[in-house]
């Protein structure tokens, strides 16, 4: 009789549970728009930030406009359309990518603009290195390297906000010897969609203007870096004249310690893409991200993450490129005698 009870009781028990509805909590979605994908680093900084997104229990849709800014405009509708719950924007250009942002904030969708700020919206988060300090760190260390002398400065994209920043952080080690008159600024050219082949042929044009004489290049990062360097090769003075350049590109590390590039600005990308994906849950979950600074974008103050860039050079690549697991031992150094490789 007691066993009959007790079957009844779990007969009655299970009926109850199928009549309730369980939900399992919504999963948050992330829009990921990137400007490209064809640049070593902005693969690293996706497969970084969806995997963080991923360990934080979200899922990441990801759009690469190969820098055409009216194909990132429709990719970020899309993804709105999709209905995520957060917008992280990687622009192509500061400005024509603000009215997707005021559009995202109509639907209460977040929006974070990710390593270059995004002009004249209402943007909730940007996060960035600071940006200022990595065109300070290029000019500090080619000037200490030529105290006087004849420079070039060949800058990024001019639809880049982040190339007016670089720059402005290089000007305030540039003016001050331009001013004293140990330095000749004998050159500047931005660089359209930050393209080698475009800065190679900027300063193919300083090499003809200044009849091959040139002391030093200011590169803003490692691929005009690496056009510029072309341009020096085929003048038989790469290696004589240093250059700079930013992001830790394989290429760029292989140049510095054979010798045809002086330094490159290390942006740890797994920092930024953990961060930002930690943000990106936040503002879904509707909390608030700390940021350290603000920064004006035109329309209001922005909250800005600002983190610290590393300049990187051959005394320095393995303890910070190499240890950091950026890239191996065996793929810097693959074109150094196997004797000069650090132990």
């Amino acid at each position: 009789m007691k066993l009959k009870k007790v079957i009844i009781l779990c007969l009655l028990v299970v009926l109850a549970l199928s009549s309730v509805s369980f939900s399992a909590p919504k999963k948050i979605r992330i829009g990921l728009s990137m400007d490209t994908l064809k640049e070593e680093r902005w693969q690293k900084d996706r497969d970084i930030f969806v995997a963080e997104a991923k360990k934080l229990g979200a899922d990441v849709l990801v759009q690469a406009a190969n820098s055409d800014d009216a194909l990132q405009v429709s990719q970020c509708e899309n993804l709105l359309s999709q209905g995520i719950d957060v917008l992280v924007i990687i622009p192509h250009n500061a400005e024509a990518v603000a009215p997707v942002v005021d559009s995202a904030k109509k639907s209460k969708v977040p929006v974070i603009a990710y390593d270059r700020l995004i002009k004249g919206c209402d943007l909730d988060l940007y996060i960035s290195f600071d940006n200022e300090k990595v065109g300070y760190l290029q000019a500090e260390y080619i000037t200490k390297l030529v105290p006087t002398g004849t420079y070039a400065y060949i800058g990024g994209a001019p639809t880049d906000n982040n190339a007016y920043m670089f720059k402005a952080g290089a000007m305030k080690v540039l003016d001050p010897l331009i001013k004293a008159g140990k330095i000749k600024l004998a050159y500047d050219q931005f660089t359209n969609d930050w393209k080698p082949e475009v800065a190679q042929a900027n300063m193919e044009n300083c090499l003809t203007k200044l009849n091959n004489k040139i002391d030093a290049v200011i590169a803003a990062n490692d691929g005009t870096a690496g056009g510029v360097i072309q341009a020096l090769i085929e003048q038989k003075l790469a290696g004589k004249v240093p250059v700079s350049g930013q992001d830790a590109d394989l290429a760029a590390c292989q140049r510095i310690v054979e010798g045809t590039q002086a330094m490159t600005v290390y942006k740890p990308i797994k920092v930024i893409a953990t961060e930002a994906a930690k943000a990106a849950v936040a503002l879904a979950q509707k909390k608030t991200v700390q940021a350290n600074l603000t920064i004006d974008n035109g329309k209001k103050k922005v909250p800005f993450l600002a983190l610290t860039p590393i300049a990187v050079d051959k005394n320095n690549m393995y303890s910070v490129i190499i240890k950091d697991g950026f890239h191996k031992l065996e793929d810097v150094y693959r074109n150094v005698p196997k004797s000069q490789w650090p132990k």
